[in-house]
């Protein structure tokens, strides 16, 4: 299975962590964000990783070459950062069937590889944990059904529904690059792809949950911190 990482954002939050050196470069409990990411989609099972870059894209593929622990890697550039629907659209052209996605700004505390075993039952597969209602207005909001698949998707929602939310991983049918061509810009000129799988899901797509337990998405200093803390306690 093809694995696509999103790892073409600047990382601006993070202050002078990133004033020399691009967010995915961030030293991470020993080692750079990128390489905990690119280990959860190969521990998974990927076959290939297809890296969208952007943001001084010449260190990612000055680093990590061709290959990542024997798997090969393509990079594909995001000429313009206009949200993570569009991110996910640039790589298209590459990939063959169902496809893992992982956002490069997360790292997990254990192994994604349930999202990919549950999609053999369903048509795609959204890793999600349960967040504060303060939280999930700033992210993807999941509404399920009894069976937990998923009936729609909302977008940092005001007043949510749920405080079930996306972790920024994925698998998805090939199928989701068109409704990603589908999408209309936010109010900040972004493409979001929760509302492209929101758009399958209507579509008749069955969606599946997985919890995939614990995860930090870095954005700060703070956030560098917290996966310390979670790695040390997988350890």
């Amino acid at each position: 299975m093809d694995a696509v990482i999103l790892a073409a954002g600047r990382g601006s939050q993070l202050g002078e962590l990133t004033a020399e050196r691009p967010k995915r470069f961030v030293d991470v409990a020993g080692r750079q964000l990128l390489v905990h990411v690119f280990e959860t989609a190969v521990e998974a099972g990927a076959d290939e990783l297809i890296v969208i870059v952007g943001y001084e894209a010449g260190w990612i593929v000055d680093q990590f070459g061709d290959t990542f622990e024997g798997v090969p890697i393509m990079y594909v550039h995001q000429r313009e950062r206009l949200g993570p629907g569009h991110a996910v659209l640039q790589a298209e052209p590459h990939v063959d069937g169902t496809f893992l996605l992982v956002n490069g700004d997360n790292v997990f505390g254990g192994s994604v590889a349930p999202a990919v075993t549950a999609v053999e039952e369903a048509d795609a597969v959204l890793g999600v944990e349960e967040v504060s209602p303060e939280v999930a207005t700033t992210t993807g909001v999941i509404e399920t059904d009894e069976r937990g698949r998923v009936t729609g998707v909302v977008e940092k929602p005001a007043e949510p529904s749920s405080t079930l939310v996306t972790t920024g991983c994925y698998v998805l049918p090939e199928d989701i690059f068109h409704a990603c061509a589908l999408l209309r810009p936010s109010a900040e000129g972004e493409y979001q792809l929760s509302e492209a799988v929101g758009l399958l899901v209507r579509a008749g797509y069955e969606a599946a949950t997985v919890r995939l337990g614990e995860r930090v998405n870095v954005n700060t200093s703070e956030d560098v911190e917290r996966v310390s803390e979670l790695l040390r306690g997988a350890w």
